[in-house]
């Protein structure tokens, strides 16, 4: 069988039940653990930036209509996962399912390709952390000094890497980036080349230390932020409504400008593709199946819980910033800011909370996204596809924590030096390509092994999960050219890494042989 080995049902299921040792994860987390867990990771750039500008150039007051189409797209997605959640439960996610249904080399590429939307999410994240923790530090009067703030490297083009500018004006302390290669006004900024991010940098080790001490301590960490985020949320939505201007409403849906995606329910479906990535961070639930108490029960309740609570928030939210001043006026990094700024001095004692939120809440998902990756690691270790020393578990604090620290390590260069365009779009594609697999999966073990027991059952099937495709190849198709180019070539260095070490190693492959 070679490269299409599959892994047995059984012997996953033996795995995940395998008693409690020091060469095993902890077993800590509850249902409200693993719901605050998915929380944690999806609510965070989506809520404080991609409403605005999705609301300004595509939908208008209509982004809540977007919201629900791309919310029903992650519903389909979180349905498929939620049922090999509950049946596999294993760290692995989508590799692990991927192993299960569709063999070996394409849980490869599902794990190899996890890493663009974990490992390079968190950084891209912390970047986006960044720039809110520098204007709060500039507001109270500690200012970093820019050099210090900004990615060193910029892109042109597809490939080509170059040095960034960014245009500082001292007296005011106004910072602006400019398109690689461009210089500055020199009338109005001096110009100042990026060094290295690094509060970016400085809050990608701390998590990691975090998450090396142990999973319960991260996960009540996780929930004191959650919990002061979801706070923050609810007073921007309770008291913004008491401000709002139901004449920003009209029109709700703004008449389509003649071209596709601009306004009109052509924009629509557009914002839907643009803020679709606001819901990303559900599926990083299902790597934390071998630390949760009771999986079965618990995994679906953690994915598909997060997802509806999020969704509601997202719809509030986006109801109120457009309530609060025209949809126009969104098109700014910060949003939620201009838009309790539309409401006068009645709501000024929001604004400097907003930023608090921003902060807790862009910390909260680089946790998460820096839990899961180390445990894609860890399940691919044990199967042999990469080398033991991945699949160590610290003998106190029960965390796996080479990859732990490896990943923390990887993550904080990247942070320090890229720019967040760039890692923002291979992150979405990498967590699409995710989203396809496992839903093709669901349909592959449907027909092939209908007997095995499913404590949660994907309803209408093959309805469901072939919407799941539709909706995120379609998706996947929307992205700029460049990105596909980076995909393939991120892609084929997994392939070169499988066949020169993972194929030889892989203990299923070995023992089929050995038969």
């Amino acid at each position: 069988m070679g490269i299409w080995t599959k892994k047995s049902i059984a012997i996953l299921q033996a795995e995940a039940g395998a008693e409690e040792g020091v060469h095993t994860l902890r077993r800590a987390l509850g249902a409200l653990n693993l719901t605050t867990l998915g929380i944690g990771a999806i609510i965070g750039a989506g809520i404080f930036v991609l409403t605005g500008t999705a609301a300004a150039n595509y939908a208008g007051p209509a982004i809540v209509y977007s919201f629900i189409l791309a919310g029903l797209g992650c519903l389909f997605a979180g349905l498929c996962y939620a049922e090999f959640a509950a049946m596999i439960p294993i760290a692995g996610s989508a590799y692990t399912y991927g192993y299960a249904t569709l063999g070996e080399l394409v849980a490869w590429i599902i794990g190899w390709d996890l890493i663009l939307e974990y490992l390079f999410g968190a950084a891209t994240v912390a970047v986006g952390w960044s720039g809110y923790f520098s204007a709060f530090m500039n507001e109270l009067g500690f200012r970093i000094p820019v050099q210090f703030t900004g990615a060193p490297l910029d892109v042109v083009g597809t490939h080509n890497l170059v040095a960034s500018n960014i245009c500082f004006n001292q007296s005011t302390n106004e910072v602006i980036s400019v398109a690689a290669g461009q210089a500055c006004d020199l009338t109005k900024y001096s110009t100042v080349h990026g060094v290295v991010n690094l509060p970016a940098m400085i809050l990608v080790g701390l998590v990691t230390t975090l998450l090396v001490i142990g999973i319960r301590e991260s996960a009540r960490f996780n929930n004191v932020i959650v919990l002061v985020k979801l706070a923050i949320v609810l007073l921007v939505i309770g008291f913004g409504f008491m401000y709002v201007n139901s004449d920003n409403w009209h029109p709700f849906v703004p008449v389509n400008t003649g071209t596709f995606g601009q306004y009109g329910w052509t924009g629509i479906v557009r914002g839907a593709a643009v803020i679709f990535f606001a819901y990303i961070g559900f599926d990083a639930v299902s790597t934390a199946a071998q630390e949760a108490k009771n999986p079965q029960r618990d995994m679906p309740i953690g994915i598909l819980g997060s997802l509806a609570i999020c969704t509601v928030l997202y719809i509030l939210m986006a109801l109120v910033m457009t309530g609060l001043t025209k949809y126009t006026n969104l098109n700014v990094p910060h949003p939620v800011f201009v838009a309790i700024a539309a409401a006068g001095p009645a709501l000024a004692w929001l604004r400097p909370i907003i930023n608090i939120g921003a902060i807790a809440g862009l910390a909260s998902v680089v946790l998460v996204m820096l839990l899961a990756q180390p445990r894609i690691f860890f399940t691919m270790s044990r199967d042999g596809l990469l080398p033991p020393v991945f699949g160590k578990v610290h003998p106190k604090f029960r965390t796996p924590y080479i990859t732990t620290i490896l990943t923390g390590v990887v993550c904080a260069l990247i942070a320090g030096a890229f720019p967040i365009a760039l890692l923002g779009e291979l992150v979405s594609i990498g967590t699409l390509l995710a989203f396809v697999i496992v839903s093709a999966g669901i349909i592959v073990l449907r027909r092939k092994s209908p007997e095995i027991p499913r404590p949660f059952r994907t309803p209408l099937v093959p309805l469901v999960p072939i919407l799941a495709i539709l909706i995120c190849g379609y998706m996947m198709y929307s992205l700029p050219g460049d990105t596909w180019i980076r995909l393939i070539v991120w892609l084929l260095i997994g392939f070169l890494i499988y066949f020169m070490y993972g194929k030889s190693h892989s203990r299923i492959a070995t023992n089929e042989t050995s038969g």
